[in-house]
């Protein structure tokens, strides 16, 4: 049998997309492997958010080059594709920079990789056109035994694409417009999920809560809708979603978080800058203020919210107020968990046409002193939860013999110290530590489970 290889950059998107590019290639007789080195297909699933998320693809790609070499050299043919948004945005730039390469597909052309890699037998290839079909028709579900070895928790496709046009973001121009799933397909992808054993359920796209598919009545439904019927799903206890935008938040869906247990009290929700002259200039087209005053409806709605975010630090034109702008934003809102970068210029991208870029060294000292910030709110929540008792869905065996490993309804890591449970079990934990980056805790009973 054929073995196959896929490394995946970037977001959750990728994950899932990674996983099923693995599944259809299992039906012309792949397996994976994680072992580059004996893999016959080599597929590097792509990021290209940041600038060095495309040239860390790029480094690998010299490796691969070499590794495909090496198996030449000794009769055994190696195949390589560069998927993704890289794919999508540099497409026959990779094919001239990285000669290794036999085939280049954007993230909805995926589906055609078995007759992109027959046609790359006699030339290298290129597919990173929008197609008109949707792909996911075309994509084989994954067999039960696959979903299991995969864990408990999936990833599930809702919405692809962006119509945000952030001026610092790459999405619009390399996953497209924004396309949501119908309802019934997804249903039908949650139901094959739950059969497997999976307990919690990711509903992912770039612009997740501008969920718009369409119902089995022909009617639109919101992200909130989805959630209540998702709820119903037997077997599934819980839900989660990601990544959203502020402007998107609606009532239905802020009503989600109050009304459905299913639905973690866990959000992230990017705000990017704290100055409201920035966030104009990033084509946000929300203010600081009007994110606190949101922050402040979905916690009356669910006091029990945690929060994470996305910051921007440094972009083009920043001064020294707009950044303690930024700061004053965190300090007000305080978060569970947060990612944090530097500006960095995508080209296309109108941000990277601005002549104001701020120098590295100020943007390096302002990531320094917001990231510490944002780690003291991290360490304070996971610290406030020692003494609580929360649900902890089990995953997977612990470090340690004797020991369980699984999340809290903040997507904490939790330890425990048990040997009467099982994966997939929902389980009532008093927290007695908390480290660096894992909880600690004792197993008090059962936990709540969400009825079918």
């Amino acid at each position: 049998m054929k073995k196959v290889f896929v490394k995946s950059y970037g977001c959750q998107m990728n994950v899932y997309d990674a996983e099923r590019m693995a599944d259809m290639l299992a039906t012309e007789g792949y397996s994976e492997t994680k072992a580059m080195e004996e893999a016959d297909l080599v597929i590097l699933n792509t990021c290209h958010i940041r600038e060095k998320a495309a040239e860390k693809v790029y480094s690998e790609l010299g490796r691969v080059r070499e590794l495909k070499k090496e198996r030449e050299a000794s009769g055994q043919e190696t195949k390589v594709v560069v998927a993704g948004c890289v794919a999508q945005a540099e497409g026959k730039e990779i094919l001239r920079r990285a000669p290794a390469v036999d085939v280049v597909v954007g993230p909805q052309n995926y589906h055609n990789l078995p007759a992109l890699l027959n046609k790359s037998r006699s030339e290298r290839v290129v597919d990173t056109e929008f197609p008109i079909e949707d792909k996911f028709d075309h994509l084989p579900a994954p067999s039960k035994a696959r979903t299991r070895s995969r864990g408990v928790s999936a990833f599930l496709t809702i919405q692809e694409g962006c119509d945000k046009f952030c001026t610092f973001c790459v999405v619009p121009y390399t996953r497209g417009a924004e396309v949501s799933r119908p309802v019934a397909k997804i249903l039908d992808e949650a139901l094959r999920l739950a059969d497997a054993g999976v307990r919690e359920l990711t509903l992912i796209g770039q612009n997740v809560n501008a969920y718009h598919g369409e119902g089995p009545d022909g009617s639109v439904w919101s992200l909130g809708r989805l959630l209540h019927r998702l709820a119903e799903v037997p077997g599934i206890a819980r839900l989660r979603y990601t990544t959203s935008h502020p402007r998107d938040m609606d009532d239905e869906l802020i009503a989600a978080h109050r009304d459905l247990p299913a639905v973690m009290p866990y959000l992230h929700l990017p705000v990017q800058s704290g100055s409201d002259r920035i966030l104009d200039v990033m084509n946000r087209k929300h203010t600081g203020d009007e994110y606190r005053r949101l922050i402040e409806r979905i916690r009356k709605a669910q006091p029990r919210l945690a929060l994470s975010s996305d910051f921007i630090v440094g972009f083009p034109g920043e001064t020294d107020a707009e950044f303690e702008e930024t700061m004053r934003l965190v300090a007000d809102v305080g978060f569970a968990s947060s990612f944090s970068f530097k500006y960095s210029p995508r080209p296309g991208t109108p941000a990277a046409e601005i002549d104001a870029q701020v120098p590295e060294p100020v943007k390096a000292e302002r990531l320094a002193r917001l990231q510490n910030l944002l780690e003291i709110q991290r360490q304070a929540f996971n610290h406030g939860t020692v003494g609580q008792t929360l649900d902890v869905l089990l995953e997977k065996p612990g470090r340690h013999p004797g020991q369980m490993a699984g999340k809290s309804p903040y997507l904490q890591a939790v330890q425990i110290e048990t040997d009467r449970h099982a994966v997939g079990e929902i389980v009532t934990v008093r927290i007695t530590q908390a480290g660096s980056n894992s909880l600690f805790g004792e197993w008090v009973g059962p936990g709540s489970q969400v009825a079918a």
